[in-house]
């Protein structure tokens, strides 16, 4: 057998129900920052792809939307986002806290019986860290009788615990084949894609209710000067001119730190300085705009 066709590589969906950790899981496994994250559910909006490569494997990680019940037209794209991964991914990786026992949701039941039978699917027990660890060991019981699971992993995604034996456990399920990407690829996603969820998650992180979840970012222009700072300008999208008041602030203070952090994080993701332009515009029921949704990038595989 020649060195490329012992070569493994395949696409890994990772999917759970919202704030089970999915997207620092897929920092910690690919040791840097490439979803945004946050304490609160339903940060990850659209799905996220980060490769993995060594000289034998090449893992193609797809980091997903959380499986909840849609209130939204926003929230049915989400969903959509998510089972596409798990329609398209050689193996999926299903994400559960520890603390919620042996009754898996009803969403996270409903996707399940959609995935194909042949499908290796991996039950990724997050947060262990946070309960007993003899509680641990029932769960795996429980699950593995089941019969629904090619294997069971307790980790903790954010401690970094077990990640080692979670990826063996992935490479012995990945399928033959030579890479999808070259070797020093990250992701196939564009710079202006991350600079607006780096923005979005400075959102998340300052502000709290509703308003973040009625917020999106629209970059409107990205350009790479030769010479002096890259140019971003980007409108952030609200529902109503109250949530447009609480993200300016008083006298712009509340946008300026908004635009003060996300500078930071693209400019170490961009690797030169930025020149960041914020503007918060209205759009009433947007979460509810086929068109406006479109734009901004919710309505993958339609």
């Amino acid at each position: 057998m020649t060195e490329q066709s012992a070569h493994r590589a395949g696409y890994v969906a990772i999917v759970g129900e919202p704030n089970v950790g999915k997207s620092t899981l897929l920092n910690a496994l690919l040791e840097q920052k490439l979803s945004i994250v946050s304490k609160r559910p339903q940060t990850t909006r659209q799905r996220v792809l980060g490769i993995l490569s060594t000289d034998e494997t090449q893992i193609v990680f797809l980091d997903t939307p959380g499986l909840l019940r849609p209130k939204y037209l926003l929230h049915e794209k989400m969903v959509h986002s998510a089972r596409l991964a798990l329609r398209d991914a050689d193996i999926v990786l299903l994400l559960v806290e520890a603390s919620q026992g042996t009754e898996l949701p009803a969403e996270v039941e409903q996707a399940l019986s959609e995935v194909d039978s042949n499908k290796k699917v991996l039950l990724i027990i997050n947060k262990v860290d946070t309960i007993d660890r003899a509680q641990v060991l029932p769960m795996i019981d429980h699950f593995s009788k089941s019969g629904k699971f090619s294997d069971i992993v307790p980790i903790s995604a954010l401690k970094g615990e077990n990640l080692p034996e979670l990826l063996r456990t992935i490479v012995k399920y990945l399928p033959l084949h030579p890479p999808y990407y070259p070797a020093d690829a990250v992701s196939e996603q564009p710079e202006r894609f991350f600079a607006a969820e780096l923005i979005r998650e400075k959102i998340f992180t300052l502000f709290r209710e509703e308003v973040p979840y009625s917020t999106a970012v629209d970059i409107i222009e990205f350009k790479e000067r030769e010479q002096g700072k890259t140019y971003i300008n980007a409108d952030i999208i609200v529902e109503r001119d109250s949530q447009k008041g609480i993200l300016i602030g008083k006298g712009g203070a509340a946008l300026k730190k908004i635009g003060q952090m996300a500078r930071v994080d693209i400019e170490r993701m961009v690797g030169r300085p930025v020149f960041l332009d914020l503007h918060v515009k209205v759009r009433e029921h947007w979460r509810e705009n086929e068109g406006l949704l479109k734009r901004l990038g919710y309505t993958e595989g339609e």
